[in-house]
């Protein structure tokens, strides 16, 4: 019975905004959301935890309950505002990543000029070495580019390369129960890259990062689930030099981000 209460409301108020001299203007729901989209990742190697901006504007924070600016910001390895993209309008800008800690507090460290075109969807990383002496670290942006309509039974697949230090990387996934290997993208993917979506049925595999042509396993992520619908970004992240296992925080890793 509800959706037919939520029709006769919102009937009503049609009836009433034509019949005001004020009427209130409705905007249509089912319209496509305007501006653009955009995802922020620390994964500058030793860097700071920093706030995200666009230009002058804050995108990302810590909530505060004192009203004091927290000085904990996104941390390295982690994404801003939970994995979720930010709407922001379309146009240039330049990203930055500012210290939140009290010392050289809103300090930028990374700046990352793009532009963003309404309707579509991009990753801004933090990516390289923090060099704590000029207290700066690179960065890069990538478009995000999903369909809005693709096959509900398969998930999507693409792979970034942001450790500084690899050299370009394919990336295949190997299904835990088929033992069943996809390659994902037509070709390795370069440093300050992004490879194309591709599809993969729902289940769990095994992320395998191999140089062009070789046989060896260079950095691997066991057992990680895809689902039917969703879209997924695989990003190397981390030093090159070090060993891929263990638990050393900048060791070479596989980060799972959900993108829709």
């Amino acid at each position: 019975m509800r959706p037919l209460r939520f029709t006769g409301v919102l009937l009503g108020a049609l009836v009433l905004a034509a019949c005001t001299k004020d009427a209130i203007q409705l905007d249509d729901i089912t319209a496509p959301l305007s501006g653009a989209r955009v995802k922020f990742f620390n994964f500058g190697i030793n860097a700071p935890q920093v706030n995200f901006y666009a230009n002058t504007n804050k995108i990302s924070a810590i909530s505060s309950v004192t009203g004091v600016e927290s000085t904990v910001g996104v941390a390295y390895g982690a994404v801003a505002a939970g994995n979720l993209y930010t709407g922001i309008a379309a146009g240039d800008y330049t990203f930055s990543g500012r210290i939140s800690a009290t010392v050289d507090k809103d300090l930028p460290v990374s700046t990352i000029p793009a532009t963003v075109v309404s309707g579509k969807a991009y990753s801004v990383y933090m990516a390289g070495v923090y060099d704590a002496t000029a207290k700066r670290v690179d960065g890069f942006v990538v478009e995000d580019q999903f369909p809005d309509t693709f096959d509900f039974t398969q998930a999507l697949v693409r792979f970034v390369n942001a450790s500084p230090n690899a050299q370009p990387m394919q990336l295949f996934l190997s299904n835990t129960t088929a033992a069943t290997e996809t390659a994902v993208g037509a070709a390795a993917t370069a440093f300050k890259s992004a490879g194309s979506f591709t599809a993969a049925p729902q289940g769990a595999y095994d992320l395998i990062l191999r140089l062009p042509g070789s046989p060896t396993n260079v950095v691997t992520r066991t057992n990680v689930s895809f689902l039917a619908g969703r879209v997924y970004t695989i990003t190397l992240r981390g030093d090159m030099t070090l060993s891929p296992t263990g638990t050393l925080v900048n060791r070479p890793f596989l980060d799972n981000s959900i993108n829709r």
